[in-house]
């Protein structure tokens, strides 16, 4: 990837399960990376690594309050937004903020400073699918009353300001579609599939599945997800693109895998009804990714899964 070395990057949500990996990698294209971060959801222990390294500095900040950063800055991440189902009912008006302020903040700085902007967007856009696979051009289906509003609907919005301050300012700016990720630093509380069924299998707990067990995703490996983002940012695609791994799996395949993986003795059980707008269905369709970007996924989820789960055990 051509990033010129010496560059400024800015990671906002540096401390969290994508933003750390971004950080990282970025670090090893040669950039100067300014993590920002409150802690809200982000780990210490996931920059600790990070501050070894003196192209890396870190400012604890709100992104919901204006953020000013000296000198020159080429790019702005922004990943700064709790996105875990258990924070929906925890943490509503900061993901709300977040996802309104916190954008406008950062997409601000980044005219004032002529920076390339990139937006993490979600599959969430599309709601509860009424089709499959889901393609950039789908404008989705989400209750925008719902518990998951905060979150859906604010990733919706930000995608409006980020092409609002593209048309109005001619801001160089980028919107990644992110599909279901896991992997390494991901929070054990999470509350997503993965990390609960990884958590309740090295236990040999019940592995506990919401409604009959039949609902979808496509599971991401982290590094193929930090491939098609470095690729996107690096791209003149101006319009959404979907970064996802179209392997669809039923909450009772991913669970079997997971139990196999792990050697577990966990047992399923089907005595939780779905949560409110739970969807039924995630698969991308990534033609998008293929064609301007020359970006697939590569890795497996068996092979992602067993680097995953060895995490989880060793930590």
């Amino acid at each position: 990837m051509n990033f010129e070395a010496g560059k400024t990057a800015i990671v906002a949500g540096a401390a969290g399960f994508i933003g750390s990996h971004l950080s990282e990698a970025l670090l090893k294209h040669g950039l100067c990376v300014v993590g920002v971060d409150n802690f809200v959801t982000g780990s210490q222990k996931n920059i600790q690594h990070l501050s070894r390294d003196s192209q890396f500095s870190f400012v604890e900040h709100d992104v919901s309050r204006p953020l000013s950063i000296p000198g020159k800055v080429e790019y702005i991440f922004d990943f700064a937004c709790p996105a875990s189902p258990t924070d929906f009912d925890r943490l509503k008006m900061e993901i709300l903020l977040a996802g309104s302020l916190g954008t406008f903040n950062l997409l601000s700085l980044a005219n004032e400073k002529h920076a390339r902007f990139l937006f993490s967007s979600s599959s969430e856009v599309y709601g509860d699918p009424e089709k499959s696979p889901q393609e950039e051009s789908y404008r989705g289906n989400v209750n925008t009353l719902g518990i998951r509003a905060i979150y859906d609907e604010g990733k919706r919005y930000g995608e409006s300001m980020v092409m609002t301050f593209h048309r109005k300012y001619g801001l160089e700016t980028r919107i990644v579609r992110i599909f279901n990720t896991y992997g390494e630093q991901m929070r054990k509380d999470d509350g997503r599939a993965i990390p609960t069924f990884i958590n309740q299998a090295l236990l040999n707990e019940d592995i506990t599945i919401f409604g009959a067990g039949l609902q979808t995703r496509s599971p991401q490996y982290i590094s193929d997800l930090i491939a098609g983002i470095l690729a996107l940012t690096k791209s003149d695609v101006v319009e959404p693109v979907n970064i996802g791994n179209p392997v669809e799996m039923s909450m009772i395949e991913l669970s079997k895998l997971i139990i196999r993986l792990a050697d577990s003795k966990s047992k399923l059980v089907f005595n939780n009804p779905l949560p409110q707008d739970d969807p039924l269905r995630r698969l991308p369709d990534i033609s998008r990714a293929k064609r301007l970007l020359a970006w697939i996924p590569h890795v497996s989820p068996e092979t992602g899964l067993k680097r995953t789960i060895e995490w989880f055990r060793e930590n």
